[in-house]
């Protein structure tokens, strides 16, 4: 393994939790794309506790509980000093009602999940995952996908209000209480997390997709709120679901869906800058987020012990100021864009 110094905690904005700069995601251990056997979902979680990894995110959303069940049997192994757990709010399993479409995992548990963004809803949310887990508290808690990407355009409206009137007054309570350390929203949306950043008191977000080295919509408006509020950022899908680690290959996936001509003409632009410098395109796509000061970690996801120590390593490897200056010189990125050089050197 590389040095614990890859993964140096950063303060989670105002909250001043610390978490490793690489986080990991529970999705996959829900059987996301695959089913995946327990021992080795057990062992990628104590794969990455050996590592250095400290932030542990998961969901009730995941293989309906199966992520939370996952984790949990890991985290029991080990002591949970220094440990960071988040996970979500927003869906209540309900386990006599069938299973349904599964939202889309190939595995999982036979529950059926709802929407329920109300007061009680996130507290009967709460204390299911809080079972499943086997846990007695929750550092994280984030009201999850209130975003158009999820509920579409025309129920959007409704559930931002339900979701502000009811599981943001519920997480306020528990945060005043103590008994949750940091509160915040996960969305697919930097418009979504831009709109409750500015309507309530949040620690953090996690925002999946929308800051990568491929595009960064994020970083107008939503970002500068973000360092003004004190609001730590967590961010998922830096890879923008694959196109960034496969490079532009056949059949490579952009948003869930194979890349159309223009994606896979830009990646193959930034990759052969990598190429001249000598750096895997999915190194440089690991590191740039980093770059940004209101980012405090990489939420990624990993199926087996290898590619949580995959991705330590690409951490832990240098990327060269010039490879960023290029992508600037040949305009895939703007000139503004802060990237990792940028930052000032940490012993």
């Amino acid at each position: 393994m590389p040095p614990a110094s890859a993964l140096a905690p950063r303060p989670l904005g105002r909250s001043r939790l610390p978490v490793s700069t690489l986080g990991f995601g529970g999705a996959p251990l829900g059987d996301l794309y695959a089913h995946l056997d327990e021992a080795t979902a057990v062992a990628t979680v104590e794969a990455a506790i050996t590592g250095g990894v400290t932030l542990f995110d998961t969901s009730p959303l995941y293989g309906h509980g199966l992520s939370e069940h996952r984790i949990g049997a890991a985290l029991r192994r080990v002591p949970r000093d220094g440990l960071i757990l988040s996970t979500k709010i927003g869906r209540v399993a309900e386990p006599f009602a069938g299973r349904g479409d599964g939202s889309g995992y190939r595995g999982g548990l036979p529950h059926g999940m709802r929407f329920d963004y109300s007061h009680d809803g996130a507290m009967r949310s709460l204390e299911q995952s809080a079972l499943r887990l086997g846990v007695d508290h929750l550092d994280i808690v984030l009201i999850h996908d209130v975003d158009v990407w999820t509920h579409g355009a025309a129920m959007i409206e409704q559930r931002f209000g339900e979701a502000m009137d009811g599981a943001y007054r519920a997480l306020e309570t528990l945060r005043a209480a103590g008994a949750v350390r940091a509160i915040g929203v996960g969305a697919n949306e930097a418009e979504m997390c831009e709109r409750f950043a500015r309507a309530g008191d949040f620690d953090t977000m996690l925002l999946a997709g929308r800051y990568s080295l491929l595009e960064q919509p994020a970083l107008a408006s939503f970002m500068p709120l973000a360092l003004e509020k004190g609001i730590g950022l967590m961010l998922g899908g830096v890879f923008n679901s694959g196109i960034l680690a496969t490079g532009p290959v056949p059949g490579a996936r952009y948003n869930y869906n194979p890349a159309p001509p223009e994606i896979l003409a830009r990646v193959a632009a930034i990759e052969a800058v990598c190429t001249r410098h000598g750096v895997p395109l999915r190194r440089a796509a690991l590191q740039f987020p980093l770059g940004h000061k209101a980012v405090a970690s990489l939420v990624m996801g990993a199926v087996s012990p290898a590619e949580v120590a995959d991705q330590i390593t690409e951490l832990a490897q240098p990327v060269p100021a010039a490879l960023w200056a290029e992508l600037k010189a040949e305009g895939l990125l703007a000139a503004d864009v802060p990237v990792p050089a940028d930052l000032p050197a940490t012993s």
